[in-house]
């Protein structure tokens, strides 16, 4: 009853639209004073950080110089004695000819136990003591700089900012008299290694994927994107979770809006838990209940580097091994990684099988309801009759006849995923042949029928985007409806409303038509064919990115070379 006020209320009822404007991506010269303002440039958020490290804490965060408060309150924090895979290590250190008590806090299995003793506390201990001398500077100098040769130290103000490192796999170190901590990354947990992709096979092309450490996908990117201007942003996402996630872009070729937008949705989540990027890309995206996708979601870091240099921005989140590209286009969507690395008329083949699949995993069984039921003429004599005589002691409607093979094929992809990995091809041979045979047999569906169905199973494979072809699969499924009530026409007001709401949808600022509705004044050097790797000499200009050339107009040099040795 709720829900039918609401609504009432909402036709009935007139209410002050929301004033809040929706982000749109524009040029960077052709920013607004307005707009500037609320921009977030890299200097600004750089002197933003600088002025909260100059603040400091607040006073009920800050670290005491008292010894036993620091111990008794990470003690209280960290639950000790309760927790059992707490490490807490008290020792001294000797500062000239006075010994320093000092503790080490860290979990046990996820930090690296080697590099603990022999660059921490090896030469805290050991070092320490022979170097028994007067010592000109002050403790914290001289812990710092002489006695922890580990590479990556902290020195922080604060106790939750300990507590963060410590929780992500660092160590802490308290030392009396100071007020401050010693923060040391020492990451040493088991992970999985760089392998194989699952999902995105390519024939040619890099086999590497991204796996769940945060730092070695980072890596990747870096490794083939050797530019000083590739920036890496950390932001941590969930209350209680904490889960680090990097912003990646090139900061000398992406929109600075687009940056400043991501980073907003980001630090705008307000989660207890978040660990996967497919949970982050549903609390990111513009619209949650268009069926498509909004994000690029891979697990190829060579893709997302050819992504990035055209102007995106990239999000990795720690412990998913797919990562998140923004903006992107329902034509995007169609591409593949594959689609770089061969050659053009191969590319533009593939891609046109890819459309014709969708086209049929979305409107083949629609179609064939809506001609069997409402056109009639549209079909020759001699095939009308082999499709009647086919359906001549079939018991069930068309609609149902189709619904039933739909939801068996469903249930047979379903059933493929979930079981073990051995009996899933076993699964699919009994399924698409000895159950389809039989319900042929049984008189239940028609020979017509099961061809129609597999056509549409097998198109939807072929649709290289994970994600598209769920969304393929929903909407198969209104237009199987639309047909069966109405025929062409139903089919084609689905057509209609689906094709404004994706006109009127938004991914990140970026019309999702794009760069066809609106149509950019761009070169569609690679939306629906790819033309030759030479003539790609723009980035995509919908993106509004600083360098709209990526390369050369001539790109070639030594057939220039050659010319003018010939002339």
């Amino acid at each position: 009853m709720s829900f039918v006020r609401r609504l009432l209320k909402k036709f009935l009822f007139y209410e002050e639209p929301d004033k809040q404007e929706k982000f749109i991506l524009k040029n960077n010269e052709a920013v607004s004073v307005k707009d500037s303002k609320s921009q977030h440039s890299i200097d600004n958020v750089l002197e933003q950080k600088k002025k909260e490290e100059e603040k400091g804490p607040d006073p009920d965060d800050a670290i005491s110089d008292d010894y036993d408060t620091n111990l008794e309150y990470i003690k209280r924090v960290f639950s000790i004695p309760l927790n059992s895979d707490i490490v807490l290590r008290e020792f001294d250190i000797m500062y000239g000819c006075k010994p320093v008590r000092a503790f080490i806090i860290f979990f046990d299995g996820m930090t690296d136990t080697e590099i603990i003793n022999n660059y921490i506390l090896k030469p805290l201990m050991v070092n320490s003591v022979m170097l028994l001398k007067d010592i000109d500077e002050d403790l914290e100098d001289y812990i710092s700089k002489k006695l922890m040769p580990h590479c990556q130290v902290k020195i922080v103000k604060a106790y939750s900012k300990v507590i963060d490192e410590v929780n992500f796999g660092g160590c802490g170190l308290f030392v009396e008299g100071l007020s401050v901590s010693f923060s040391a990354d020492v990451k040493g947990w088991d992970h999985r290694g760089i392998e194989r992709p699952n999902n995105e096979i390519v024939i040619r092309g890099p086999q590497e994927a991204f796996n769940e450490v945060l730092r070695a996908n980072n890596a990747q990117i870096r490794k083939r994107i050797k530019d000083a201007d590739l920036i890496v942003e950390d932001v941590l996402v969930g209350k209680i979770s904490k889960t680090p996630c990097s912003i990646m872009y090139i900061r000398d070729v992406v929109n600075e809006s687009l940056v400043a937008e991501v980073r907003r949705r980001l630090k705008g989540i307000k989660v207890d838990y978040m660990l996967d990027s497919g949970v982050l890309e549903q609390l990111i995206e513009d619209s949650t209940i268009y069926p498509s996708p909004q994000v690029i979601s891979t697990e190829r870091p060579d893709y997302v580097c050819e992504l990035l240099v055209n102007g995106r921005v990239a999000i990795i989140v720690s412990g998913s091994p797919n990562v998140l590209v923004v903006p992107t286009t329902a034509f995007d969507l169609m591409h593949s990684a594959e689609d770089i690395y061969i050659r053009y008329p191969y590319v533009n083949l593939l891609r046109f099988i890819r459309y014709t699949a969708a086209f049929l995993a979305l409107l083949l069984p629609g179609l064939y309801l809506a001609i069997t039921c409402y056109h009639h003429e549209m079909i020759p004599t001699d095939l009308l009759l082999a499709i009647e005589a086919s359906r001549e002691k079939v018991p069930f409607p068309s609609l149902v006849e189709i619904l039933l093979m739909e939801v068996s094929f469903e249930l047979i992809r379903e059933a493929g995923v979930r079981v073990p990995g051995p009996i899933g091809p076993t699964l699919g041979i009994i399924g698409a042949l000895i159950l389809g045979q039989a319900a042929v047999a049984a008189n239940i569906v028609s020979p017509i029928l099961i061809i129609i169905v597999a056509l549409t199973g097998i198109g939807s494979f072929a649709i290289p985007n994970y994600s598209l072809a769920y969304s393929i699969r929903i909407l198969r499924f209104i237009f199987i409806f639309l047909g069966s009530m109405a025929g062409f026409l139903g089919i084609t007001l689905g057509l209609f409303v689906f094709g404004v709401w994706s006109t009127s949808l938004k991914s990140f600022g970026v019309p999702f038509m794009s760069p066809l509705g609106p149509r950019t004044s761009g070169k569609f050097r690679n939306v629906i064919y790819k033309a030759p790797e030479w003539k790609q000499e723009n980035r995509p200009d919908y993106l509004n990115p600083k360098r709209g050339k990526k390369q050369a107009h001539y790109s070639m040099l030594w057939k220039t070379d050659d010319r003018k040795k010939k002339k």
